[in-house]
């Protein structure tokens, strides 16, 4: 436990880095006629995954930092899942035959926010549109309080085999301060409806600095999760940016935890669920050992995307819906952040593309050593810049964070090779920022580093 050094490098506010360069500094200077080049590339040979954004929930909750809004009502959801099917259509011809797919993602918002007949609509309409691989992967983020048993029976029907719901916290106090009030017994009854209607793969996602949290109740709130026996869990800080998300003004600010009390309440819920037999992954991710996510760590396939950790190996990603963003080997691309934008231009038969990155050598060259160091808490610099024709000397952006980082026993550099030492891997985007060329010019709020 070294909360020492949460003191000292919490308070900074860094990108989760789940893409290199960050989504600030995408810009308009990637259109749609070059999506359709890169989509083109694809050929359907190269193997690509699939993440869909559905930006509607039943109510907001305080602490989200998501594109998402609020409707009472079917008409405006089944409007969007028209566009997502046209969507995927759409890059279907330009692609010019199905493309293989190896994983699906439904997040938001709320997918289940659909009813059971637009959602399976939606999911006929991808497999249609691609080439779905009988052992692909489908994972649906659900909130628990809007899972009906009809609809956990139609994503069994329609083939999606990993749920992850949102616990974030068990505490009422934690859940009134956050307007998502959630009981256990709401969240046990999900569970059991996934697990019967052949939804196997069961997430828990959990969140640490919410306002009136305290080790305590992070604690307990652990402890009745693990009653249900999860797959995974994801343990994320909340991230206060009431500047880009108004609604976050309504959390008082004065009782929010400081950098100290987030470092031990994640480190609280860490132990305990490694004590319980889950294996760390990453930064924010805990496994069960046969769990894929703990297999691609051991074999050092651990890849990190925009929803964090994973062992999707595909070759590119398609983005559908409003704000999804795509990545493809030539860079990034993003559609249309609000929901009317992006169906204007789905409407008129055009690509939603709004913005990118087309990314250079030496992006590559960083994001590789950025990710390795987020996924395997070490990155063999010399090696990595030998494969890329650059000289090691240049990977370092910042000298003066890596030579304090070392100066604090939290990275050692041996013979090339950069390592985070044990104890210290919550300061792993601490360490990942000093190779960051872009992150000293950018304004964007970023969460806490702890």
């Amino acid at each position: 436990m070294r909360p020492d050094l949460a003191q000292s490098y919490g308070q900074h506010r860094l990108p989760r880095y789940t893409s290199y360069p960050t989504s600030p500094h995408f810009s308009a200077s990637v259109r749609e006629l070059d999506y359709q080049a890169w989509l083109k590339s694809l050929g359907g040979q190269q193997s690509a995954s699939i993440y869909v954004h559905v930006p509607f929930c039943r109510s907001m909750c305080w602490y989200c930092g998501c594109h998402t809004s609020v409707t009472q009502r079917d008409e405006p959801i089944a409007i969007y899942a028209a566009g997502l099917r046209t969507e995927a259509y759409l890059i279907a011809e330009v692609v010019g035959q199905r493309q293989p797919i190896s994983h699906i993602h439904f997040g938001g918002g709320t997918p289940t926010v659909m009813t059971p007949a637009t959602f399976a609509d939606l999911v006929g309409s991808l497999r249609y549109s691609f080439a779905v691989l009988p052992d692909a992967e489908i994972a649906v983020e659900i909130d628990p309080r809007m899972l009906s048993e009809p609809m956990a029976e139609m994503l069994g029907y329609c083939g999606v085999n990993r749920a992850s719901l949102g616990v974030q916290s068990f505490d009422p106090v934690v859940q009134r301060a956050v307007n998502r009030l959630q009981s256990f017994e709401q969240t046990a009854t999900s569970v059991d409806r996934l697990r019967r209607a052949g939804v196997g793969r069961i997430n828990f996602d959990l969140l640490y600095g919410l306002p009136q949290q305290t080790v305590a109740s992070c604690l307990d709130t652990v402890a009745k999760c693990l009653e249900l026996h999860p797959d995974r869990f994801s343990a994320f800080g909340y991230a206060h940016i009431p500047a880009f998300k108004k609604h976050q003004r309504k959390i008082d600010e004065f009782t929010l935890p400081d950098s100290v009390e987030r470092y031990l309440q994640f480190e609280t819920i860490a132990e305990a669920l490694v004590d319980a037999g889950y294996v760390r992954v990453g930064i924010d991710h805990f496994a069960l050992p046969h769990e894929s996510l703990a297999r691609a760590r051991r074999e050092g396939r651990l890849k990190r995307n925009f929803q964090g950790y994973t062992d999707d190996c595909a070759d590119a990603l398609i983005g559908l819906g409003a704000s999804a963003i795509g990545r493809m080997q030539q860079g990034f691309v993003a559609n249309a952040v609000s929901a009317k934008d992006y169906l204007a231009r789905i409407s008129e038969d055009r690509l939603a593309t709004a913005k990118g990155y087309l990314l250079t050598d030496e992006d590559r060259f960083r994001a590789e050593i950025i990710e390795r160091i987020m996924c395997d808490m070490a990155v063999d610099l010399s090696e990595t810049s030998r494969r890329h024709g650059l000289d090691p000397k240049l990977a370092v952006v910042d000298r003066s964070r890596i030579d304090s980082l070392i100066a604090d026993g939290v990275v050692v550099i041996d013979d090339g090779r950069l390592s985070v030492a044990g104890g210290a891997e919550f300061l792993v985007r601490s360490v990942a920022s000093a190779f960051d060329a872009y992150l000293p010019r950018c304004g964007a709020t970023h969460s806490p580093a702890v």
